[in-house]
């Protein structure tokens, strides 16, 4: 089983978010450090940062996850969104690392209509731009495979390593696999056949070595539907056997599991936590 947890806010401040790990039971948590809906948030302050650093040292969690703005195209063939995408994830590395998390996830980005290999190639400059800006850094930065929606790309495992073969600094790289988002793009995850050949493909093509992390969805689309809409564990069109394959997994067994599934009170993950621990060691469910 890996370090179990979930998306929690940091409203009020960044250094209320690991207490709010804790009273969920959370082995990790994932935070956005800054309002993922605006170019120019409000940034966390020096005393927030070192708050965070010490909330981390004494609540549950032991690690985590920040994940960039939903905004960020980083393989916009506009200029302008292009390089306010690299501002906005410059910004997001540093407040990273002030915080001391450890993983930065982000949505690769979008073609718009355009020439799909030429946006990969776009975002793994707009990597080496940001990295290369950033040569201390420490903050790992994790690419999302996506549903493949509208124009998105890393929705194919293909997309992620060729992400990643260019950039420079590959110590700095991963991958964060999307339950949800795998499914809705063609990942046929519900049964343990299905989980064994996604990631024999997954290590074949990518590498296993470049999975830093999960991020635990049910999928209300069906599958290849390229859709992305997160539905509740066992809600959705996922099974429990892909949740059980996931906490079995010997190969994850140290990675960060992180739920992102719809609630309406953050006490409700607590609950699904609880579940997906219960997996743990058991018999495998029915299909």
């Amino acid at each position: 089983m890996g370090l179990l947890g979930a998306h929690v806010s940091a409203a009020g401040g960044v250094e209320n978010a690991p207490a709010r790990g804790t009273a969920i039971n959370a082995d990790a948590i994932q935070i956005f450090t800054a309002n993922q809906n605006q170019w120019f948030p409000k940034e966390p302050g020096e005393e927030n940062s070192k708050e965070y650093r010490k909330a981390m040292k004494k609540e549950l969690p032991q690690m985590t996850i920040s994940h960039a703005s939903y905004l960020l195209n980083m393989g916009s063939p506009e200029e302008k969104k292009l390089n306010m995408s690299r501002r906005a994830f410059l910004s997001e590395l540093d407040r990273c690392d002030a915080c001391g998390v450890e993983y930065v996830v982000f949505h690769p980005g979008s073609h718009m209509k355009t020439d799909e290999k030429e946006c990969l190639s776009r975002i793994s400059e707009s990597l080496n731009y940001c990295l290369d800006k950033r040569p201390d850094g420490e903050v790992t930065v994790l690419i999302e495979n996506t549903a493949g929606q509208g124009t998105n790309v890393g929705f194919r495992f293909e997309h992620l390593i060729g992400i990643i073969e260019g950039v420079e600094k590959k110590d700095r790289m991963g991958v964060c696999f999307d339950t949800q988002h795998g499914f809705a793009s063609g990942y046929d995850i519900r049964t343990e056949k299905g989980w064994k050949e996604t990631f024999d493909e997954f290590d074949k093509t990518v590498d296993l070595k470049w999975l830093k992390a999960f991020h635990i969805n049910d999928s209300k689309k069906e599958f290849g539907s390229r859709v992305d809409r997160h539905e509740s564990i066992g809600k959705g069109l996922l099974t429990m056997e892909t949740f059980w394959c996931l906490v079995n997994d010997d190969r994850f067994t140290e990675l960060p599991m992180l739920l992102e599934t719809p609630v309406d009170d953050p006490s409700e993950y607590a609950v699904e936590i609880e579940l997906l621990r219960g997996l743990v060691g058991s018999k495998k469910p029915a299909s």
